[in-house]
């Protein structure tokens, strides 16, 4: 077996008790990269090997010399394209010839000060726009488990990496689904922290609080691990949570004397969401996990709240919001008109909803504020559902993964999409909400494609859901399953 199919956690063990070198560990991943990337086309920017065995090498040294930087020691991670590493280029999936970015993002630095050592970057699409990772710059990543299929985005990269353990973890980042819908289709786990949980230190600090960074692993205690690992305060994020979690210990309910753990199944939002058949199917078969969890499942709906009128208000309470966020964001880029015809027309989209287009005036601040007071009635209507129900459930995506060729699939069950990423309606909830969200395997389709649930947590309550995650892994097997490029 090579070191590259153990755990990041059996790794790290393994390197402290110096049964396995940085080097070995290095070389057996780089090895595994090599033969599988060219197929899958996840991990790009890498550095030079003979650099990163160099840095393996050293990291031997520091291990005799009795100074270990922490559980990732020795261990190669690649980063998100959207994140910045000292030394290599952050293209965005736009800019092909960005130059080497000067100082580390907080994710880049806080892995390395646990001991990784970075090998690259992971793919992501253009601007992390879309749920399906493809750009100009690095082509398009497939699926870990079927190579027509896409891999879903924006991490998709990162999934790809560790489903087919060519990474032991990655980071993500989420803002509409993107660390949900790449690990539900590459039978991994990923988890959207609460927002503030991951401090957010570049760029403007106060509004601008949608996407989150967080871990993408093969099995809960690696996703734990590395949640601990990126979250915690950093002095620059004026918004950010202090400590790792808020456990209320919902799973040491199982034989008490209170009512189980009650599981609110979400579905499709009573009809409201259009979903391929299967994947409801294999949602479904999935639920009866959580019933040998001791826990309850039982039906939910998205309740109206004040001004929320229900499911029916969760697109235009999503869609002013992203506008505002992800058209700031490149706006910049679209003034130039170079530049602008260079991005794709979801980017456009993006800007032209923020400006204003032929069809559209501009967005007002009176707009965002409406947007803003749906989204408070949203959230204080699911604190009321939170009263009966303990977790809120529902499929990572809407669709299974499609053919890789498309950019976006422009109809689901019949019903055509209006927009790039409105077949990732599923996702908008738990955004919205800002609690923590889990992604985690559900099971296979008829042809064999991964589907996930996201599991929406209670307002800070990480660790509830990094403890059902481990809880998950003892009646199902997902954990254990390989995809078929790595063989029996």
């Amino acid at each position: 077996m090579s070191l590259a199919d153990l755990s990041a956690l059996d790794l790290s063990g393994a390197v402290g008790r110096r049964e396995a070198s940085c080097v070995e560990v290095m070389t057996d991943h780089l090895d595994r990269i090599e033969a599988l990337d060219p197929v899958v086309n996840a991990v790009v920017a890498r550095r030079p090997r003979e650099e990163l065995l160099a840095e393996a090498a050293a990291a031997d040294a520091e291990l005799a010399a009795g100074r270990p930087r922490g559980w990732l020691h020795g261990l190669p991670v690649a980063v998100k394209d959207l994140n910045d590493v000292a030394g290599l280029p952050t293209s965005r999936g736009f800019v092909a010839d960005a130059p080497p970015a000067t100082s580390d993002s907080l994710v880049a630095s806080r892995l390395r000060a646990a001991g990784a050592i970075v090998v690259g970057k992971t793919n992501t699409p253009e601007f992390g726009l879309g749920s399906h990772t493809h750009n100009a710059v690095h082509g398009t990543t497939l699926n870990a488990w079927d190579q027509s299929r896409t891999a879903g985005g924006s991490s998709g990269g990162a999934a790809v990496a560790v489903a087919l353990r060519m990474l032991p973890v990655a980071d993500g980042s989420d803002f509409f689904g993107s660390l949900r819908n790449p690990t539900g289709w590459n039978d991994v786990y990923g988890l959207r922290p609460s927002l503030g949980r991951v401090p957010q230190v570049d760029g403007e600090s106060w509004l601008s609080r949608g996407g989150v960074d967080g871990p993408v692993a093969r099995t809960a205690a690696d996703l734990a691990a590395l949640h601990r690992t990126l979250a915690g305060p950093d002095a620059r994020d004026p918004l950010g949570l202090d400590g790792l979690g808020r456990p209320e210990r919902l799973l040491d309910r199982r034989g008490s004397a209170g009512r189980p753990v009650r599981v609110g199944w979400l579905g499709d939002l009573g009809g409201h969401l259009p979903m391929e058949p299967e994947v409801l199917e294999i949602c479904g078969r999935a639920l009866p996990s959580f019933t040998a969890l001791g826990m309850e499942v039982v039906e939910a709906a998205l309740p109206a709240h004040g001004r929320f009128g229900g499911p029916e208000d969760l697109w235009r309470t999503w869609l002013p919001w992203r506008h505002w966020l992800a058209g700031a964001a490149l706006a910049p880029t679209y003034a130039d008109p170079v530049l602008r015809a260079r991005m794709k027309p979801e980017a456009r989209f993006e800007v032209e909803g923020l400006l204003g287009d032929g069809d559209r005036p501009p967005l007002s601040a009176h707009d965002v504020m409406v947007a803003s007071e749906l989204r408070t009635d949203l959230y204080r209507g699911v604190l009321g559902l939170f009263e009966d129900v303990d977790l809120l459930v529902l499929p990572t995506a809407q669709v299974l993964p499609f053919d890789a060729r498309l950019d976006w699939p422009r109809e689901v069950a019949g019903v055509a999409m209006s927009s790039y990423h409105r077949w990732m309606e599923v996702s908008a909830l738990g955004t919205l909400l800002g609690t923590p969200v889990l992604a985690m395997p559900a099971g296979f389709s008829g042809d064999g494609l991964p589907m996930g649930l996201q599991v929406i947590g209670r307002p800070r309550a990480d660790d509830d859901l990094l403890a059902l995650a481990a809880a998950w892994e003892t009646v199902t097997d997902h954990h254990l399953r390989r995809p078929p490029l790595l063989g029996a």
